[in-house]
């Protein structure tokens, strides 16, 4: 395969600082073995998440610059409306401060206390939202999901069997709605087929359900179609996220991810009745109907930000570079979750860490590991992602990945090269790496905010030893 460029020239750059590895010693011991609480400057290439951080366009600077800040009835929002009626299909709009803003006002709108909400795989805050509505979250997705290892080309597709059953124990009437996400971040940034979106509409439409997305990363689905899926191989992208969102009664966006922005985000839908209580709710939680806790350079940048996403030669650059770190990792043998995904590469800390069991929490101790060997800054997906049931145990999730989210239109393949022979040396040496335990726990979300300690040194502290030296020290 030829190399592909990056589709753009730089023009404005930021300086990055290497730390040494005394320095990062003492950074991840202030942070509580969280990387989520390191301190950006501690940080040589970040690729925590793509969430905010992608580098904006000249046309969308530009946009910022004609921004109409008045607090009511701005242009800029009608700048936005026009973009995803344009683009993604939807007549009305409400703005919100980012994603989860979103999530909250549809879970408020759409689920009653006591009613179901299945889904392919749960995300943290939408499953927070969800139940804090008084819903109870069911995974129906397939389950080749959960298995790293399959090659199934559309792995988060729903299960309809599954689905189906639900329907039938619970009675159509108490599923508040079907959240199917294009993306499914937590199963490795993998991708729903356009035949699977079809059949969940025929079920939904046979039961009377409401079918809402997820659609934060629809531009890299509707890639993966175009590139997985018989009769889409000479379409668009931009014509095929269309017919893709078509089939949804509503979307939740995150505009911080292919939205190509650092803040904002929105709820797009075709009942006007639910757009109602959207306006209702929004100026209680988020700000005026037409900004959502948004300034006006926000949502222009935004409206600009979506379509660039759709571009071809865009999205055939950002999913090669995702794709070039993985395959440089899985020549290495570090096993990581196959295929690769379109945000991010997801390493398999349960099988790069056998020696550990879940309950030391492997993809937590493998992120902090990660960050001591070269300053690269990942998150884990696993067991703490997936927080305690209603009865205060840990749910064990079936996937234990630590994620290398890679930021659009930010770092060089030259980046990802620092990011693989970090990855790969530890790897290397991968049965020196210790486990880790709680030492202060939130009682939601808790891999924001959670810290912890190695568990040598917390079983050297109660043998009244001094700390022993961390891995690779």
């Amino acid at each position: 395969m030829p190399a592909i460029a990056e589709p753009y020239r730089i023009k404005m750059v930021e300086p990055i600082t290497m730390t040494t590895r005394e320095q990062r010693e003492d950074a991840i011991r202030a942070a509580g073995y969280n990387t989520f609480l390191l301190r950006s400057d501690d940080v040589y290439i970040d690729l925590l998440t793509d969430s905010g951080t992608s580098a904006m366009s000249d046309r969308q600077w530009s946009a910022m610059m004609l921004g109409d800040e008045a607090y009511a009835g701005a242009r800029s929002f009608d700048h936005l409306v026009e973009s995803v009626r344009e683009n993604y299909g939807f007549p009305y709009v409400c703005p919100t401060h980012q994603g989860r803003g979103a999530e909250h006002l549809i879970s408020k709108i759409l689920i009653t206390p006591g009613q179901h909400v299945p889904g392919n795989m749960y995300f943290t805050t939408t499953r927070v939202h969800q139940e804090l509505a008084g819903g109870t979250f069911h995974d129906v997705i397939i389950d080749e999901a959960h298995d790293p290892s399959s090659r199934h080309p559309f792995k988060g597709n729903v299960d309809l069997d599954k689905l189906q059953t639900l329907i039938d124990e619970v009675g159509a009437d108490q599923i508040a709605y079907i959240n199917v996400a294009v993306t499914v971040n937590m199963a490795g940034g993998q991708p729903v087929s356009m035949a699977n979106i079809r059949a969940v509409r025929e079920i939904c439409d046979r039961h009377g359900i409401i079918m809402w997305s997820d659609a934060t990363r629809l531009a890299e689905n509707a890639w993966f179609i175009k590139e997985r899926e018989d009769g889409y191989g000479d379409r668009r992208v931009a014509d095929i996220a269309k017919e893709m969102l078509s089939h949804f009664d509503g979307i939740t966006m995150s505009g911080k991810k292919d939205c190509l922005v650092n803040i904002g985000g929105f709820l797009a839908m075709r009942d006007e009745r639910i757009l109602t209580k959207s306006r209702e709710l929004v100026v209680v939680y988020e700000g005026m109907p037409t900004y959502g806790g948004l300034a006006g350079r926000d949502l222009d940048a935004m409206a600009v930000g979506l379509r660039e996403a759709l571009d071809d030669d865009y999205l055939t650059h950002r999913i090669g570079q995702v794709r070039y770190l993985g395959e440089r990792l899985q020549e290495a043998g570090v096993p990581i979750v196959e295929p690769i995904g379109g945000h991010a590469v997801f390493i398999d800390a349960a099988a790069f860490l056998d020696h550990l069991s879940q309950d030391d929490l492997p993809a937590q101790a493998l992120a902090a590991e990660i960050f001591l060997d070269s300053g690269v800054r990942s998150m884990e997906r696993g067991i703490v992602s997936a927080g305690r049931d209603a009865d205060g145990n840990h749910r064990h999730p079936k996937l234990e990945l630590v994620r290398l989210t890679i930021p659009r239109r930010v770092y060089t393949n030259s980046h990802m090269d620092v990011v693989a022979e970090s990855v790969i040396r530890v790897f290397r040496r991968r049965r020196e790496i210790r486990g880790l335990t709680f030492v202060y726990e939130p009682p939601t979300l808790r891999f924001f905010t959670s810290r912890f300690e190695p568990l040598a040194a917390v079983a050297a502290l109660e043998e009244g030893r001094s700390e022993p030296a961390l891995a690779g020290a």
